[in-house]
C-alpha cells in the first residue's frame, strides 16, 4: 500500500458497517395481504427500535468480546443463523483483523446490550414486494431466487453505540498526535486522521474491524427474529418459508484492496462513508455465490415509495468499486419535522396500502418520502454512469421504525 495512506474514523462513519440486509421469502403479496399488521406488529415487539433500545440476547462483557472477534460465526455456533447465511453475507460475516485490546472500555459498556436492534434515524425493518413490472434482469433476478409478486424483507442498520464509541476515541486520539506527531493539518476536525501504517492507523483498523463484528451479529439477529415472526404467524418453520439471506452489504467500512491508478495496479485503503462497494464479476472480494455475476447492491429508498437491488457493473472500476447506499436526503430531518406531521404521515400512508409502526411520531415525520430523492432518478444516474446496473425494483408495504 501507498505509504503515504491515512485512514480516517470520519471517512469511514461512526456507525461502522452499518449495512442493508436482504432476505427472501417464498410467500407471496396474497398470502402476505392479511397478515401484514399482524406481522409488522409482532417485528416491531420483536426487533426493539429506537435510541437506547436493548436486545434479547444477554450476554456478558466477555461473550461479547468473543462476538467482536468471531462475528457471525458465533451466531452459527449458537443458534442464531444458518450455515449459508454465511456465504450470503461479505467477508463471510467476519473481519478477521478484530482486535479486542484495541477497543475501549466504554465501547464494550456501550454496545454489550445492543445485539439485535434496529436503532433511530433512518434505520428501518422491511415488508416489500416485488411487482412484475418492475423487474429489470428476469434472467439475474430468476438465479438470485426473485419472482413476481414475491415478498422480501430488507432491514437497514449497524453497530449502534458501540461503533459510535469507536469511532470517538480514534478521532479523539487521532486529533492529539495528527500535527504534532505526523505532520498533517486538515481544515474540518471530522476528517481527523493518522497514517494507516502508523500504530495509531492499525490500531483504529483493528478496532474498526470489532465495530464491523458487532454490526454483523447484529444484522444475524434481527434476521433470526425476523424468522421467528413469519414461523409464529403463518405456522411452518422459516425453511419451508424460504426465509434465506439474499446478501447483506455495508456502507460504513474501510477496506484494503487493489485499484489500477494511472494505469498502475495499487493496494488502498478505500473509504466508504454511505457508499456502498459494487464490484464488477470476477473481484475476490464478492463472496464465491455471486462472484461470476457481480456484487450485489441494495441501494435503500424512502418507506413511502421503493427500493432497489442492482449489481455492480465494469464502470465501478472507475469509482473504486463504489456506488450509492440510498436514495439520500433532500432535506435535514429538522426541516422534515417542520413540514409534516408524523400521524398525518401515517394516515396517509395506511391509505395507500403501507402500514408503518414507528417508536415516534417525530422519528416517522423525520422519513417522510418527501424528504428523499427520487430513487428512480438515483438508480438511473448509477445506472446510465456505468457502476451498477438495476435488477430489481422493490416496494414498500410494511415498515417498522426506529
Amino acid at each position: 500500500m501507498n505509504e503515504g495512506g491515512v485512514i480516517s474514523p470520519g471517512g469511514i462513519g461512526f456507525d461502522i458497517n452499518c449495512g442493508m440486509r436482504l432476505v427472501l421469502t417464498n410467500l407471496t403479496y396474497n398470502d402476505v395481504k392479511p397478515h401484514l399488521k399482524t406481522l409488522v406488529d409482532k417485528l416491531f415487539d420483536r426487533v426493539p427500535a429506537g435510541v437506547g433500545s436493548t436486545g434479547f440476547v444477554k450476554l456478558s462483557k466477555d461473550e461479547f468480546r468473543k462476538i467482536i472477534v468471531d462475528g457471525v460465526e458465533w451466531c452459527v455456533k449458537n443458534g442464531y443463523a444458518w450455515k449459508e447465511d454465511l456465504e450470503r453475507t461479505e467477508l463471510n460475516g467476519r473481519a478477521d483483523w478484530a482486535d479486542v485490546s484495541k477497543i475501549s472500555s466504554r465501547a464494550i459498556e456501550r454496545g454489550f446490550n445492543q445485539i439485535g436492534t434496529l436503532g433511530s434515524g433512518n434505520h428501518y425493518l422491511e415488508i416489500q414486494v416485488v411487482k412484475p413490472e418492475n423487474i429489470f434482469d428476469e434472467k439475474l433476478a430468476k438465479k438470485w431466487g426473485l419472482f413476481p409478486n414475491q415478498i422480501v424483507i430488507m432491514f437497514h442498520c449497524g453497530s449502534r453505540g458501540f461503533g459510535h464509541q469507536i469511532g470517538t476515541d480514534y478521532l479523539q486520539l487521532f486529533l492529539s498526535v495528527m500535527e504534532r506527531k505526523y505532520g498533517i493539518k486538515i481544515l474540518d476536525s471530522e476528517l481527523a486522521c493518522a497514517p494507516f501504517n502508523s500504530p495509531e492507523g492499525q490500531d483504529y483498523f483493528k478496532a474498526m474491524a470489532g465495530g464491523v463484528n458487532m454490526s454483523f451479529v447484529n444484522r444475524q439477529v434481527i434476521l433470526h427474529r425476523i424468522r421467528e415472526v413469519f414461523s409464529d404467524v403463518f405456522k411452518k418453520d422459516a425453511e419451508s418459508l424460504g426465509l434465506k439471506m439474499l446478501f447483506d452489504v455495508s456502507h460504513n467500512r474501510a477496506s484494503l484492496e487493489k485499484h489500477k491508478v494511472d494505469g498502475e495496479t495499487k493496494e488502498l485503503i478505500v473509504h466508504r462513508k454511505g457508499a456502498t462497494g459494487s464490484y464488477p464479476a470476477g473481484r475476490e472480494e464478492i463472496p464465491k455465490l455471486y462472484r461470476d455475476d457481480g456484487s450485489p447492491v441494495i441501494l435503500g429508498g424512502s418507506m413511502e415509495t421503493s427500493s432497489c437491488l442492482l449489481v455492480g457493473a465494469e464502470g465501478a472500476k472507475d469509482t473504486f468499486c463504489s456506488t450509492a447506499h440510498g436514495s439520500g436526503r433532500t432535506m435535514s430531518r429538522t426541516k422534515a419535522t417542520k413540514l409534516f406531521r408524523g400521524q398525518q404521515l401515517f394516515q396517509d400512508m395506511l391509505k395507500r396500502g403501507i402500514y408503518v409502526k414507528s417508536v415516534s411520531w417525530s422519528g416517522l415525520a423525520e422519513e417522510a418520502g418527501a424528504a428523499y430523492k427520487n430513487l428512480d432518478d438515483v438508480v438511473e444516474a448509477i445506472h446510465l454512469s456505468g457502476i451498477s446496473k438495476p435488477v430489481v425494483k422493490f416496494v414498500a408495504l410494511g415498515n417498522v421504525k426506529g
